[in-house]
Parts: structure tokens; C-alpha cells; sequence
């Protein structure tokens, strides 16, 4: 990790920059497999298939017999853990769901909001090397929870060319059963506009790496709706000479095992704990399976000293990390001064660890900067919200003289005249 002592605040706006491709190629790779998929449709993921996954599957969608029988391949105690990680993110999720009151703005005016579902979503699944059953649980659960009427997921296969029974359990254990076996840029390509075999939905979900977020970005644009622009996972910690090296060592690596695109900073006031936990990192990588992913992460990874916490924290709400652990002795004032982060972790215990599988709170956040502008994935995130209105004889009287002035002042007579005829409806009984 790269060691950053004391820059000058003119210098920060280097150090918020995250590890990328380049951006011009990635953006020719992305079109060119958007455009197979949307002239070519089946024929083009199976090209995809073998020349990035090395498979030529056979069907596409994962049959209800194969998701049964995932079942019979995770350990009980794994089972229960999922399980309790479902109740936990089911009751944090379901209180975001509510019906707005209905207001009456001016006498006989009463105006209202109701939610409804998005009839059919799709949900991105990052797998390969780490299929993420834990993504599904936090994307599946809110879209299941709003009443989105169709549900499909798209996933990679592993390396032994099949989806991972912990996917499939976990899909039937909150009641979805339109998988697909198909992953990376055309998997988005082919919810946004359709195959033979999967379904075109209206709002596409899930993080993944550059080239999943660069084809979410793009089908956008052709008006397919999307989460967040949700890249390569982040993690910022700020810590005081107070925290333990030990600990935020493993929040830090814990990010950093996701991809080697990934990136984890540490942000402190005290440079004898730069010191330790760079120290704990290098003795803690060593350790894990995915160490050498991990290594190239760290690569672009930063422990930084700073004059001060206050400090630590403007870096930090200029960065906008995807997540913020505050690891400090006052811990409550300087949470309260988070104002860009997607989702904040408090004290020694609250590791990132917990809020990407089991607290309850939703792992599928914003990154690269954009919790600036997005938030987490929640159960609205499946609805629409749709306006409504209703004007009694009363209120067309209270409200009808200004909307007349008002549409007059713009010169669009047909929105006056459209009010003064009921006006003079009224006035002539």
C-alpha cells in the first residue's frame, strides 16, 4: 500500500482517483458485445459464453429440477446462517415500505402518491471465482418485498461450467426461479433488450466489475433503467490512535480480496498506527486464499496521515467510498459529519463485513464517487411512485384565478382556457 503523509489539500483531488482501464477501450469492448447481443441475441451469448466463461452451455435458463436439487449440496449450518441473514435483511427492508397520506393543498385540492412495483426487473449476480449468494439475498428480498411481478437472474458460471448451489438455494429460498446462465456485459445487454431465451425487463440491479457498469451505463442511455452505476467495491476507514491495527488491517483486506480493481484507503491522525497496520496488512495477506487478487488491490491502495480526524473526514466526503468504517473515540460526533458515503459502519465491531451479508442493511451500494448523488439499493428502489390528483367544483374555484394568470404569463392559452371554461361552467350553474 502506498504511504501518504500529510498532503496538501490542493493534492487530495489526485488521491480520490480509483483504478481504471482505459476508458476508450473499455467503452469499444462494451459497445461491440452490446451490439452482438442486440443483433444476434441467443446466438451472441453463446459466443460470449466460450470465448470469455470457456463454456458452451446447453440451456440457458437453469432448470427448476437443478434448483431443487441445490438444495441437497449446502451444509445445514450454512443453511441457517442464510437464513438468518434473510430475516435480518426481510425486517430492515420491509419498514421502507409505507402509504404516503393524501394532502389537501388548497380547500376541494387533494393530491397523493402511490407506490406501485416495477412489473419486471432484472437482477445481476456477480459468480465465477466468488458468486455472490449474499448479493441475491440483498437484491431478491426488496424486489420480492415491493410485488415485482417478474424476477430474473443472470449469473456466470464457475469454472465447472454450472451455477453455484449456493445461488440456486438461495434464489429458491426467497421464491425466484428465472435463472440464467449467462454473465458480464451481455448479461446486462440481454435483460435491457431481450433474447429468445431471457426475458427484457424495465430496471436492471446488481454491482459487478468495469465492464458490467460500463453496460449498465450504456443501456441507459437507450432508456432502461438502472440502480447505480455500481463498479468494483471500496472501503474507506478512519481510525484514531485509539483502533485496533489488527482489526482495520482485515476490514481493509476484506475489500480488497473482491478484484484487483478494487481499492481500500485508510485515513488516521496518528502515524505509529500507519505504521502497525501496515504491518498487520502484509502478515494478514499472507493468509488468504484470494491473496494474490488482494496484492494487485493493495497496489493502488493508500494508508494516509492527516493533521486531524475533522480532516480525515472532509477527505472522506470528498472521496464519497462506497463504505465508510469509523473506527474512532468519538465515534457519535463524527459520525454525524458524514454527509457522502453509501453505507456507514460505527465503532471496533460494526466490520463491513456484517452489512455485506447479515446485519440488514443492503449491500448494493454506489461507488466511484457516485454516493454523492445515489444511494443504496432499498426497497424503493423497486417501486415507481405514481402522482395523483383530485379537484372538487370547490377547489377548481380556490385554484382556477391562479392557474389562469400563470398560463397566461407563459402564453399557453390552451392551459388557460382549459380552466376558464370550467370556471364559467360553474358561474353559469
Amino acid at each position: 500500500m502506498k504511504l501518504v503523509y500529510f498532503p496538501e489539500k490542493e493534492s487530495w483531488e489526485t488521491l480520490y482517483n480509483r483504478p481504471g482501464i482505459d476508458k476508450n477501450d473499455l467503452t469499444d469492448v462494451v459497445r461491440s458485445i452490446i451490439n452482438g447481443v442486440k443483433s444476434e441475441a441467443d446466438k451472441a451469448i453463446y459466443y460470449y459464453a466460450k470465448k470469455f466463461d470457456g463454456i458452451s452451455p446447453g440451456e440457458l435458463k437453469v432448470s427448476s429440477t437443478e434448483i431443487k436439487e441445490s438444495t441437497g449440496h449446502i451444509p445445514k449450518e450454512l443453511k441457517n446462517a442464510i437464513k438468518i441473514a434473510k430475516k435480518n435483511i426481510e425486517d430492515f427492508h420491509s419498514v421502507q415500505l409505507h402509504t404516503e397520506p393524501v394532502v389537501e393543498t388548497v380547500k376541494g385540492v387533494k393530491c397523493w402518491r402511490k407506490s406501485v412495483a416495477i412489473e419486471k426487473v432484472g437482477l445481476y449476480i456477480p459468480g465465477g471465482s466468488a458468486p455472490l449468494f449474499s448479493t441475491l439475498l440483498m437484491l431478491g428480498i426488496p424486489a420480492r418485498q415491493a410485488g415485482c411481478k417478474e424476477i430474473i437472474v443472470c449469473t456466470p458460471p464457475g469454472k465447472d461450467g454450472k451455477i453455484s448451489n449456493l445461488i440456486l438455494y438461495t434464489a429458491q429460498l426467497i421464491g425466484i426461479s428465472e435463472i440464467f446462465m449467462v454473465g458480464g456485459a451481455q448479461a446486462i445487454a440481454a435483460m435491457a433488450y431481450g433474447t429468445e431465451s431471457i426475458p427484457k425487463v424495465y430496471k436492471i440491479f446488481g454491482p459487478g466489475n468495469q465492464y458490467v457498469t460500463k453496460a449498465k451505463e450504456m443501456v441507459q442511455q437507450d432508456g432502461i433503467s438502472i440502480d447505480m452505476p455500481a463498479g468494483p467495491s471500496e472501503v474507506l476507514v478512519i481510525a484514531d490512535s485509539r483502533a485496533n491495527p489488527e482489526f482495520v488491517a482485515a476490514d481493509l483486506l476484506s475489500q480488497a480480496e473482491h478484484g484487483p480493481d478494487s481499492q481500500v484507503i485508510m485515513l488516521t491522525d496518528n502515524q505509529a498506527l500507519i505504521e502497525r497496520v501496515k504491518t498487520e496488512v502484509e502478515k494478514q495477506v499472507k493468509l488468504l486464499p484470494r491473496k494474490d487478487i488482494a496484492i494487485k488491490a493493495l497496489e493502488h491502495s493508500k494508508l494516509i496521515l492527516l493533521p486531524s480526524i475533522d480532516d480525515c473526514i472532509d477527505f472522506s466526503n470528498n472521496y464519497a467510498p462506497e463504505h465508510l468504517i469509523i473506527n474512532t473515540s468519538d465515534i457519535s460526533s463524527d459520525a454525524n459529519k458524514v454527509i457522502n458515503a453509501g453505507s456507514v459502519f460505527l465503532g471496533s465491531f460494526s466490520c463491513e463485513s456484517a452489512g455485506d451479508y447479515a446485519s440488514g442493511t443492503n449491500h448494493t451500494l454506489p461507488t466511484n464517487g457516485f454516493a454523492k448523488n445515489y444511494s443504496g439499493v432499498s426497497t424503493e428502489s423497486f417501486l415507481r411512485k405514481i402522482s395523483f390528483q383530485e379537484i372538487s367544483e370547490e377547489g377548481m374555484k380556490n385554484l382556477g384565478p391562479s392557474i389562469e394568470l400563470m398560463a397566461e404569463a407563459e402564453s399557453l392559452i390552451g392551459h388557460k382556457n382549459a380552466v376558464s371554461i370550467r370556471l364559467k361552467s360553474l358561474k353559469n350553474g
